[in-house]
């Protein structure tokens, strides 16, 4: 089975901050997630339905400084600059069936959720977000326990630099879903959701 996706990530300078944002543009309440003590980060949820959901994430405050750079590049000057504006959709993730014990696989929880989950060492984003990174679930996913809030994500729109690369990349994990690939001066992401109060553009 190819590829597909399994959530989308926005993150933000504080939870409080993202959640409030979301939920503001949802129009939709969001779920407690919890924490992730290897990254020092945490998050809520919002289903978008049966095989997927969207998760905001911040740096946790309370939480020890991690041992290793954090995930989706929240350490970095120029993301920590970025959130100054506001939350941001920053980066997606496909489930695969199975990720191995190769370099840049890590195994990880939190609550009773486990997973493995591709993360470069020094905590960059795949093609600057555009491209994946890759999740397998030992456990059941969150959208088997989230409520469904009929949220549906219609379309991801990856723009870059370099287009080709990103499609080879998708070809590569036999990727099924519906994704726009585009020409773009710099990385960016945009989402269409559907909402019962409409669609919404992040």
């Amino acid at each position: 089975m190819g590829a597909r996706l399994d959530h989308l990530v926005v993150a933000a300078r504080t939870l409080g901050e993202g959640r409030d944002w979301l939920e503001g543009r949802l129009g939709l309440a969001l779920h407690p997630g919890g924490e992730h003590a290897a990254f020092g980060t945490h998050n809520a949820l919002l289903s978008l339905g049966p095989g997927a959901y969207l998760e905001v994430i911040a740096v946790n405050p309370a939480a020890p400084v991690p041992a290793r750079p954090r995930w989706f590049a929240l350490d970095t000057p120029e993301m920590r600059e970025r959130l100054e504006a506001g939350p941001a959709l920053i980066h997606w993730v496909a489930a695969v069936d199975r990720l191995g014990e190769e370099e840049g696989v890590l195994a990880l929880s939190r609550g009773e959720n486990r997973w493995r989950l591709t993360v470069p060492a020094d905590g960059s984003l795949p093609l600057g977000g555009v491209a994946p990174s890759l999740i397998a679930w030992e456990t059941p996913p969150p959208p088997t326990r989230l409520p469904d809030a009929g949220a549906r994500l219609l379309t991801l729109r990856l723009g870059t630099p370099e287009p080709g690369r990103l499609r080879a990349r998708l070809d590569e994990l036999a990727f099924v879903g519906e994704v726009e690939v585009y020409e773009a001066p710099q990385p960016e992401l945009g989402a269409h959701i559907e909402t019962p109060l409409g669609l919404i553009w992040l």
